[in-house]
């Protein structure tokens, strides 16, 4: 018993309530976000669209994603991480119960790109309010909470949204809409406002009222720290999604059917949903570059291993060690990620940072594509090398990193604390 305390208290020890309401709100968010992965099947099963029409419509549902992140950022900062976690549930859940019952395929075309701007908009706002609200030393953990509840949820919604479709994909879109009321709800109840703002306008001198180009979203695109810090995530990323994109195709060629494929997936959900919250303990003792370089190796390998991959359980034993360095990889990023951004951008920071899963979403099965038909299995050699290459980047990277880390801390330090109502700019 001694020891399974001492197990929770270095897992989910001394975080603040106003975290735990983020995080049951996030869970639900990703529990009940499941009309979007039958859009296609929606769209030519019961809409009568072609298969085209169909990729064209989901893409502007990734494409509104991409607009939603950046949108979402720069509202967090100015608005306040409650106002933007709210107005984006709201519309979110607007949208759904408008797709439920739209027929026109343009109006529907519309409606998803929007539902893509307003499904993204809330995940900048959740992690700077997660770290407004954490203590440094406790944010490790946090975000490894953070990334199991959001498995846990889409693997809750895999589950419903197959049920539902079965039934009624108008009811996929109205149950989707009150899950998404439901989080807004416990936002609405239990989160505070957690955006510290400066001093207000009224008590300022008349020459500081008159607007200037201050820190904004420009800030986030010429940190060259932080940008060289989103390239190496970004290469996480295509590595990551090769499981998504190239990965069946490969499969299909080994002549492993769609179930094959569905059981090393399931395999990898299974190990995030019951291990992840065993990786504190695992990591807290080393330093962040070492644990992303390593967890970056681990992928880099396991990919490495399909070029010779022709049986299931090749695949699967590969899938293991990916999904454990996928594991490894989720706090310590999230962590560096908020280190890296000045307190009043976070969530702007979070934006740009976010960006790289979309751009990661059209590289990965486009460049992977033409280099698993032209290079066959070799393009899993290409895969392990550049990420073995990453991992090197980590560690090249690492001590100028936490040199400028520890730089912002005195900068932040130096600062009175905010406490009035900042205008920066976008």
């Amino acid at each position: 018993m001694h020891a399974l305390r001492r197990w929770w208290h270095d897992t989910a020890g001394g975080l603040p309530a106003t975290f735990w309401y983020l995080w049951a709100g996030l869970l639900i968010n990703r529990a009940g976000a499941f009309a979007m992965l039958f859009l296609s099947l929606y769209l030519t099963v019961a809409r009568g669209a072609s298969e085209a029409l169909a990729g064209t419509v989901v893409g502007a549902y990734g494409a509104g994603g991409a607009a939603g992140v950046l949108l979402g950022g720069v509202l967090a900062d100015r608005w306040g991480r409650r106002a933007t976690l709210l107005a984006a549930h709201l519309v979110t859940a607007v949208l759904m119960v408008a797709l439920a019952f739209s027929r026109p395929l343009l109006l529907i075309a519309v409606l998803s790109a929007l539902v893509g701007v307003v499904h993204s908009m809330p995940s900048p706002a959740f992690v700077a309010a997660i770290v407004d609200v954490v203590p440094a030393q406790r944010r490790s953990r946090a975000f490894n909470l953070q990334f199991w509840a959001f498995n846990l949820g889409m693997a809750v919604a895999s589950v419903l949204a197959g049920v539902l479709a079965e039934a009624s994909f108008t009811a996929l879109f109205l149950v989707d809409a009150a899950a998404t009321l439901t989080a807004a709800a416990v936002i609405a109840w239990k989160v505070p406002e957690t955006l510290r703002r400066s001093t207000p306008q009224a008590e300022r001198p008349a020459k500081s009222r008159v607007r200037t180009r201050g820190p904004g979203l420009h800030t986030a695109l010429t940190d060259r720290t932080f940008l060289v810090f989103v390239g190496l995530t970004f290469v996480l990323a295509v590595l990551t999604l090769q499981t998504q994109t190239i990965m069946p195709l490969a499969m299909r060629a080994d002549g492993l059917g769609p179930s094959a494929y569905g059981l090393v997936v399931a395999l990898g959900g299974a190990l995030i949903v019951l291990g992840q919250l065993f990786v504190p303990r695992l990591i807290d003792r080393h330093r962040k570059d070492v644990v992303l370089a390593a967890s970056t190796a681990l992928l880099a390998v396991g990919f490495g291993v399909l070029a010779a991959a022709d049986e299931l359980a090749v695949y699967l034993g590969a899938a293991v060690v990916w999904t454990f360095g996928s594991m490894l990889a989720a706090p310590p990023n999230a962590q560096i990620n908020a280190d890296l951004a000045p307190p009043q951008l976070r969530a702007r920071y979070q934006s740009v940072f976010y960006l790289t899963f979309p751009a990661a979403a059209f590289v990965a099965p486009t460049l992977g594509g033409v280099s698993l038909q032209y290079l066959g299995d070799r393009h899993w050699l290409i895969v392990g090398g550049l990420g073995l290459l990453a991992a090197f980047g980590h560690l090249l990277a690492g001590p100028s990193r936490e040199r400028h880390v520890a730089a912002l801390r005195r900068a932040a330090d130096r600062e009175p604390a905010p406490s009035g109502d900042p205008v920066p700019a976008a």
